[in-house]
């Protein structure tokens, strides 16, 4: 998958890379402390933030925790009550 700058696809894939290797050759060997991809992700991160500003995209709301607050969608009421309807009707039908 690509990322969503143009200009950050290769660090995207050196730090895939990097990451890969740091997976299989440490953390499954017990040595979760490594930093190994460290600066590559910074530069990855930084060129991801950047290709964010220029598309207009509020970092903001990308990085709020939504889930679980008050800021959280729900389905309006009536959706669920007319899909209790429904069941009911399905289940007089049999």
């Amino acid at each position: 998958m690509e990322s969503i700058g143009k200009e950050c696809n290769e660090l995207k894939r050196q730090y895939d890379q990097c990451f890969n290797v740091w997976f299989a050759e440490k953390f499954l060997k017990g040595d979760h402390r490594s930093t190994m991809c460290d600066n590559i992700f910074k530069l990855y991160q930084n060129c991801v933030h950047e290709a964010i500003k220029r598309q207009h995209i509020d970092l903001l709301q990308v990085d709020k925790d939504v889930l679980g607050s008050s800021d959280e969608q729900k389905p309006p009421p009536s959706t669920n009550s007319q899909q209790q309807q429904q069941n009911q009707q399905q289940e007089h039908k049999t």
